[in-house]
């Protein structure tokens, strides 16, 4: 078994259970997705940024340097998050510290289904997943953690 795989799916798990928030609605989701935003043209990154809330894509933004073929792997990625009720990197992870491939195991369409770092679940105390925020244009682990640096900001500013 891959070690380092276990220990970055236990980190995962825990963000998981961390980033719960109190309520989400489009509000919220102009104010995440803008910090998203703000920190990444900050940072120079070459992202785009999608937030969902149930089926609906709630927010969306492209920066400098992205392209098309990020929107394709946040929508594949997003359609992994939503379907396992946790974060894309997360489900990945899970895949392969059992020693499977996801692209093959789970029997999905991969040019529909991407279990890579980026998509987290939107997770409201009470009611479970109602959306999903992410990001694509970095390596992948860069993707899942940039995600869950602004949602830890965005948690303590809310509370």
């Amino acid at each position: 078994m891959d070690d380092e795989a276990r220990t970055t799916l236990e980190r995962i798990t825990a963000e998981e259970r961390e980033l719960v928030l109190a309520r989400f609605d489009l509000d919220d989701a102009w104010r995440l997705g803008s910090r998203l935003r703000d920190a990444a043209v900050t940072q120079g990154l070459p992202i785009v940024i999608g937030i969902t809330l149930g089926e609906a894509r709630v927010f969306h933004t492209a920066l400098a340097g992205s392209s098309a073929d990020n929107d394709a792997w946040l929508e594949r990625k997003t359609r992994v998050a939503r379907r396992y009720g946790r974060s894309s990197y997360g489900v990945g992870m899970s895949f392969r510290v059992q020693g499977k491939d996801f692209d093959t195991s789970a029997r999905l369409d991969p040019r529909e289904y991407a279990a890579h770092g980026g998509v987290f679940p939107i997770a409201v105390r009470g009611a479970g997943v109602v959306g999903t925020v992410g990001v694509s244009g970095l390596p992948q682990a860069e993707d899942h953690a940039f995600v869950v640096e602004q949602l830890r900001a965005y948690l303590a500013a809310t509370a």
